[in-house]
């Protein structure tokens, strides 16, 4: 087994630039994330995340620094175009607004986009597309026009889009914002079905918390760089800090910390509702 990690990103410098001004967005980031992994990232509006996001699928550039996919360098000047569509076929992307991703006028004919584009052929395309809506739930909207479902509906179909290509990585970019909470939690179910059953590495850009949770890792971005990275219930512990970097925490973990501070001794290391009955039933067991 090769010890080099899935993505690698060393040192990493972005800037956006206008007429009048040049703004840092990532300052000297590094990170690592491991093959069938599921990161989480958090961080407020304007602290970077969505750029890096941009930057792992080659959308942008980096100022400086390196971005390594399987030991590879992808930011190198001398990568040729047959290595660069290599490497947006390995890491997919699904964005917060799956209109902007749904090309076709029927639900399969859109899933089948992306194999088509990569010259698959089209025995082996009608395979993708039978098993990546099955894999989400959707073959019942094999013909439907994805105009016509629900948000949830349609970010699956994006979803779906992105499986055919049979990408190693999906960068989930907000993909839950713009949804209701059936629709959140419809996609969240595929995400993490993706993740634990099918081993594809999950990278998860949010400002859902409890969305965070479920990952097996959370990075905090703040100001263009990595200021926390752990587990969720490490990162979660530090109620305050996170606070005071604009972020909030599961609701859960936010009602046992005003517990805490008013004297009632509880855990601090409580992220879901499940746990948060059994501590609660834990002060004032039955006799």
């Amino acid at each position: 087994m090769s010890n080099i990690p899935f993505i690698q990103i060393e040192n990493l410098n972005f800037s956006y630039e206008d007429e009048s001004r040049k703004l840092a967005v990532l300052k000297n980031l590094s990170l690592t994330i491991e093959k069938g992994s599921f990161v989480a990232i958090l961080g407020h509006n304007g602290s970077g995340k969505s750029t890096l996001a941009k930057l792992l699928n080659l959308m942008l550039l980096p100022d400086s620094g390196r971005i390594l996919i399987d030991g590879v360098d992808i930011t190198d000047e001398n990568l040729d175009e047959d290595s660069l569509y290599e490497i947006r076929r390995r890491i997919g992307m699904v964005f917060q607004n799956p209109d902007n991703q749904l090309v076709a006028t029927v639900v399969e004919e859109d899933i089948a986009f992306g194999p088509e584009n990569l010259g698959v052929e089209p025995k082996e395309i009608r395979r993708r597309v039978d098993a990546a809506m099955e894999m989400l739930g959707i073959s019942e909207y094999a013909d439907h026009s994805p105009a016509k479902l629900s948000g949830g509906q349609k970010q699956r179909v994006a979803i779906a889009g992105v499986i055919a290509m049979m990408p190693e990585c999906i960068v989930f970019d907000e993909a839950t914002a713009m949804l209701d909470p059936k629709g959140r939690s419809e996609v969240m179910d595929a995400i993490t079905m993706l993740n634990r059953e099918k081993g594809i590495t999950v990278i998860h850009i949010t400002h859902n918390m409890e969305e965070a949770v479920l990952a097996d890792r959370v990075v905090v971005i703040h100001d263009g760089q990595i200021v926390k990275d752990g587990t969720p219930r490490q990162v979660f512990s530090n109620v305050e800090e996170l606070v005071s970097r604009e972020l909030d925490v599961p609701q859960v973990t936010k009602l046992f910390h005003l517990l805490r501070q008013r004297g009632i001794s509880v855990a601090k290391d409580v992220l879901t509702e499940e746990e948060a009955v059994k501590a609660l039933l834990d002060l004032h067991p039955k006799k």
